[in-house]
């Protein structure tokens, strides 16, 4: 039986114009998917046993997608599923939900898992491709950003210069406590590719406007993160999610969500992951002030996600190209 793991993630800005050639920043959440693979006896069938915790009916949705993406990793991975079967059994306690990486953290830890059943010799570099080449069937063309916190952990800024996928390490001087809120919207991030391409067409100027506004503030934000600043920090989210409004790539939930967070007292807050659903994040001062806010969403039946951002890298290596 082999065994693999992957961190969920949370955007902090810049997720969705990625392959626009915006940089983004995100962070592995602390909590995994694991996956387990067993070999079954040859002309078995792909047995897939989903045992996560779940946003009501986000499994269900995913569920057709999901064995496409094992099909695809298993192919890239060279493997023969005919001649090696498999049963798939995942778990774990990252929630599987829209905007938190699920689909990432359970292709990474599956190729893991492939890695470590049938000795396949992967490096670090290679687990996160094979996590990346499962993304295609969730969200279309992936820019990778997901997968890349998944494989890596800490926080990182990550972007796609000259056909080239790299990130590099960012290091807060102190901890970063962030609440994350479910909307309760699950949203098919493979749609929005197509979106945004209606929105180009529609309004060149608008958009490229704010694009090259987002790329001003991730380098912002990314200051801001490495002096400590996170009242500057909150602003400068607050900011980024007014141009996704604006870009209609918001949720009338996400924004209420996010409203009544600041007057708890957040530094600030905005949606995370592709948009329209999923989760909004907010950046609070302490852990105190994170139990009260996730404490008032709680008690309303609002699924939430308490965490400290930027922990668990796997090395010490500040930047690297990637496959």
């Amino acid at each position: 039986m082999g065994i693999g793991y992957a961190y969920g993630k949370n955007i902090l800005i810049g997720d969705q114009f990625v392959l626009n050639g915006v940089p983004a920043i995100v962070s592995a959440l602390p909590f995994r998917t694991e996956t387990k693979v067993e070999r079954l006896p040859e002309g078995s069938d792909l047995i897939i046993e989903d045992h996560r915790t779940e946003v009501p009916g986000y499994i269900q949705k995913k569920a057709a997608k999901c064995r496409l993406s094992y099909e695809r990793m298993i192919e890239k991975m060279g493997l023969d599923i005919k001649k090696n079967p498999m049963k798939i059994t995942v778990g774990g306690d990252l929630l599987a939900g829209s905007g938190v990486g699920a689909s990432a953290a359970i292709s990474v830890s599956f190729g893991r898992a492939c890695n470590d059943e049938f000795n396949l010799g992967l490096d670090l570099v290679e687990q996160n491709w094979v996590g990346f080449q499962g993304e295609f069937p969730y969200h279309g063309e992936p820019s990778g950003v997901d997968n890349t916190a998944s494989s890596f952990g800490g926080i990182m800024m990550y972007q796609i210069r000259d056909g080239k996928k790299m990130y590099e390490r960012i290091k807060p001087p102190k901890p970063l406590y962030v609440v994350l809120a479910n909307s309760g919207v699950t949203y098919d991030t493979a749609l929005m590719d197509a979106e945004i391409e209606a929105l180009i067409k529609k309004d060149a100027g608008f958009f490229y406007k704010r694009l090259n506004k987002t790329a001003e503030q991730v380098y912002a934000l990314k200051a801001a993160l490495n002096a400590g600043d996170y009242d500057a920090v909150g602003e400068i989210m607050t900011a980024n999610h007014q141009l996704l409004i604006e870009l209609n790539m918001s949720h009338p939930r996400l924004i209420e969500l996010c409203d009544r967070s600041i007057k708890m007292g957040a530094y600030g807050a905005k949606l995370t992951g592709g948009g329209r659903g999923g989760y909004m994040v907010a950046l609070v001062k302490d852990l105190d002030m994170q139990a009260k806010i996730a404490g008032t969403f709680e008690k309303e039946g609002v699924p939430v996600i308490t965490a400290e951002l930027g922990l668990n890298p796997v090395d010490d290596v500040d930047f690297r190209i990637l496959k």
